[in-house]
């Protein structure tokens, strides 16, 4: 059983029938009246989030979140198949549960998939990864204003935003948690 008191961000915990990971938590102690624990959280499950106020006495279970490294196989239009490299087992997910991560995976390449009491509901892809650029306007020699950056298309259709002076067919390599262009490869 964990307290109110003692939530963290990034913890899992079972809240109204669901289970919640905790965004952010603020301990609110108001001149008058009693401490509380402001907090925002996320259900693991259905991905909305909602801000509630917890008595610092409250206790909650805590939820057992498993992550299996998983290989993508493809896509058939509606759902997305991922193969479990132990046992060769296939499962499909919905879109709505690999909607992040899945501008990010090409075919075969392997991503974290969240289980919770058995049920896959999130994949996660590798927090670095490296992508062709497949669509960008070209660089014009001139341009070159201090961090000035145009947007490209990557191979999985992916779109963020890159310098200059990438180019078609470049190779990047991307952080997956911020969007954002690191290097050439």
């Amino acid at each position: 059983m964990i307290s109110a008191n003692d939530l963290r961000k990034g913890m899992t915990f079972e809240y109204d029938n669901d289970v919640y990971q905790l965004v952010d938590f603020q301990h609110v102690k108001p001149g008058k009246g009693a401490a509380f624990v402001r907090a925002k959280i996320k259900s693991v499950m259905s991905g909305g989030t909602k801000d509630v106020t917890f008595n610092p006495n409250d206790k909650f279970n805590e939820a057992r979140i498993e992550n299996k490294e998983m290989q993508y196989l493809y896509n058939d239009g509606t759902l997305y198949y991922f193969m479990d490299q132990e046992t060769y087992e296939q499962i499909p997910l919905d879109y709505e549960a690999v909607e992040e991560a899945i501008k990010y995976i090409k075919d075969n390449d392997f991503a974290q998939i969240r289980f919770y009491q058995g049920k896959p509901f999130s994949v996660e892809a590798p927090n670095f990864v490296e992508l062709e650029v497949t669509d960008t306007e070209p660089g014009f020699k001139g341009d070159t204003a201090q961090g000035a950056t145009k947007p490209a298309i990557l191979i999985t259709g992916a779109k963020i935003n890159v310098p200059l002076f990438v180019n078609i067919g470049d190779v990047i390599k991307i952080d997956t948690r911020t969007d954002e262009y690191l290097s050439r490869v």
